[in-house]
């Protein structure tokens, strides 16, 4: 993935269906992530679903003051894709998303994100984004693996 983002992906030995209900089930993120330490549906969203609305309660490196980031699901294909984007609904910052592939007899999830285009975040980039990248691509594989232990038990 070129441009401002990055990605890391994992093997599972799980069926695509099994992960699925993993990474699409928001509230238990706090489970795999090392940021984002519980989310809820919001403004009536029960379930994954295009439109839908969650809040992340995010630590941003671990440390420091927490805050809560306001999400809405922008894909939704059972067992292939999951994406949010983090925001307001007049400014998208950031998306997050997960790709299920099949595998042999299990599933390759790839977790990505991907940065707006807007001009004060390239700017964010261009001075911090190898360091967020990598911060980032550290905690995407801590997330991965994580789950993995969890479909794989």
């Amino acid at each position: 993935m070129t441009g401002m983002g990055g990605e890391v992906s994992l093997h599972m030995d799980a069926p695509p269906e099994k992960v699925w209900a993993l990474v699409s089930d928001v509230t238990r993120i706090g489970e795999f992530s090392p940021e984002t330490f519980e989310a809820r549906w919001t403004r009536g969203s029960t379930g994954p679903e295009v439109g839908a609305s969650f809040k992340g309660h995010v630590r941003r490196n671990g440390v420091g003051p927490t805050y809560w980031s306001p999400c809405q699901v922008t894909a939704c294909v059972p067992n292939e894709l999951f994406e949010f984007a983090v925001g307001t609904d007049q400014v998208t910052v950031n998306n997050w998303g997960y790709r299920l592939e099949p595998d042999g007899t299990g599933t390759r999830v790839t977790e990505y994100f991907r940065l707006e285009p807007k001009p004060y975040l390239r700017a964010y980039w261009l001075l911090l984004g190898r360091l967020r990248g990598r911060t980032n691509e550290r905690g995407m594989r801590t997330t991965l693996e994580r789950m993995k232990a969890v479909v794989e038990a």
